[in-house]
């Protein structure tokens, strides 16, 4: 099937490695690099995160295994704060809900990606990007929206198929209570500053 590549996964592929831990990249102390995403729960995260390592993914320990809601953005430190204030008003208006993962897919020959399916909490995960996408965090879309959890990003075609094979078969199935804003750090890490649950 077609589709749009993932652009937290295609932004870290060209970002700079050096982003301080605490946020702020190289352009300045005044600016952090953020993401929100849906975090996929144990075992199933470290799961998807060893096969992905499996495929000789360089990014495989550096991305947690996760939905985007709001690709790699760049804003002011000081305003965290009222970000912050924004996600938590998101998470309130949101309800926790099953999400499916199975099976396997690719956005060839758009993008070279490997993704494992939404097959179940796609329409929720929409609705989450649209509260998320909103207010002090209004952005306009590159791509039409697609959850999706990368495995395989920028590898040898060949690789990517064997990917897209080898989890055909995969399936997971969890309860998502709510969302994480992540932070790129210095290492090249993202890491969850603050965690949002559903309802408040």
């Amino acid at each position: 099937m077609g589709g749009v590549p993932d652009p937290l996964e295609a932004t870290f592929a060209a970002a700079n490695p050096l982003l301080h831990a605490q946020g702020a990249d190289a352009r300045g102390p005044d600016t952090v690099t953020i993401g929100v995403a849906v975090p996929i729960p144990e075992p199933f995260g470290s799961e998807l995160q060893k096969w992905r390592e499996s495929f000789h993914d360089p990014m495989a320990r550096a991305i947690p295994t996760h939905v985007t809601l709001l690709p790699p953005t760049e804003v002011g430190r000081a305003d965290l704060a009222d970000i912050e204030d924004h996600l938590a008003k998101a998470a309130s208006l949101g309800h926790p809900f099953p999400m499916l993962l199975q099976g396997t897919d690719t956005f060839r020959p758009i993008s070279p990606v490997t993704f494992v399916r939404v097959a179940m909490g796609a329409e929720q995960c929409a609705a989450t990007e649209a509260l998320v996408r909103s207010g002090v965090l209004a952005r306009e879309a590159r791509f039409p929206y697609h959850p999706h959890v990368t495995v395989a990003h920028e590898l040898p075609e060949d690789v990517l198929g064997r990917a897209q094979e080898i989890l055909a078969g995969y399936e997971a199935r969890f309860l998502v209570t709510g969302f994480a804003l992540y932070l790129h750090g210095d290492d090249g890490v993202w890491r969850v500053r603050r965690y949002f649950p559903y309802g408040g």
